[in-house]
């Protein structure tokens, strides 16, 4: 099966003694496509620098919900500088994350809303973490009202994209009626390992859903490691398990399925020069 990896922190700490080995497994499993996501200004441009020796990957660059009170102007301009780069397909990985809270909320939605704008000026997709605590939905509801409040799914989202989705919930997790009301909005929807997890069954019924051409999967390594796979280090070569689950929960053929996983992935992320 043909697959993609719509985001997999290859420049993280834990991939820097081996990650030729890691890439180059991942090619010999099936992976086409690699998107790399920054979560600062220090991991965007190491994101960025992964892609100049490994053309053939993508970059994002943006400002995670973990970091969004440590990352000051300076650095945050610098994460917009980065973001001209045309080797740059999406903005992000930004986002809400009401579980752990690692930044305040006030500072998390203020670097969302400039995470956003960043994206509509630029006219590439934003990356969306959210998260909310067990049997909660209060980032669900918070990120749909941010989504509505930057003009995602209006016009101002049609005039910077087209009919291209104007971002990713990356890592899907939420109730069904949340999916719904973010498909309404055009975005696309990606799934990791967490689909695996207690407490997210929804994930289930929401692949069925989602339009093949909005539909990726993920690893979000090093993190969240499908069953079968090392617990210790996530890999992209990994992102079969959760495709095949997927394929299954659709009634799809693992051809056709990764077929429509490549051809969604360039739609969404479409990438002016060639990969290497």
């Amino acid at each position: 099966m043909r697959l993609v990896d719509s985001h997999c922190h290859l420049q993280a700490e834990r991939f820097a003694p081996d990650v030729e080995l890691v890439i180059g497994s991942a090619r010999l499993a099936g992976v086409e496509r690699i998107l790399v996501p920054g979560w600062d200004g220090s991991s965007s441009e190491a994101a960025l620098r992964l892609v100049e020796r490994f053309p053939w990957l993508d970059a994002a660059v943006g400002v995670h919900p973990h970091d969004a009170a440590k990352v000051d102007d300076a650095e945050w301009a610098q994460v917009v500088a980065v973001a001209a780069d045309d080797r740059v397909i999406a903005i992000g990985e930004t986002g809400l994350d009401y579980d752990r809270a690692f930044s305040p909320v006030d500072a998390q939605l203020a670097n969302l809303r400039r995470n956003l704008r960043l994206a509509l000026d630029t006219g590439k997709p934003a990356i969306l973490h959210c998260r909310s605590r067990a049997g909660a939905r209060d980032a669900q509801d918070a990120l749909l009202a941010e989504l509505r409040a930057a003009g995602i799914g209006s016009s101002a989202g049609i005039a910077a994209f087209g009919h291209r989705p104007t971002g990713v919930i990356h890592s899907f997790s939420g109730p069904v009626d949340y999916a719904r009301e973010v498909l309404d909005l055009g975005l696309a929807i990606s799934f990791s390992g967490l689909v695996f997890r207690p407490g997210e069954e929804a994930s289930a019924e929401v692949v069925a859903l989602v339009p093949r051409d909005r539909l990726l999967v993920e690893t979000d390594a090093p993190f969240l490691s499908p069953p079968g796979a090392p617990r210790s280090r996530n890999e992209p070569a990994w992102v079969r398990i959760t495709a095949a689950w997927l394929a299954e929960r659709r009634g799809d053929a693992q051809a056709a399925f990764g077929d429509g996983l490549v051809e969604a992935y360039d739609r969404v992320f479409p990438r002016p020069r060639p990969r290497g």
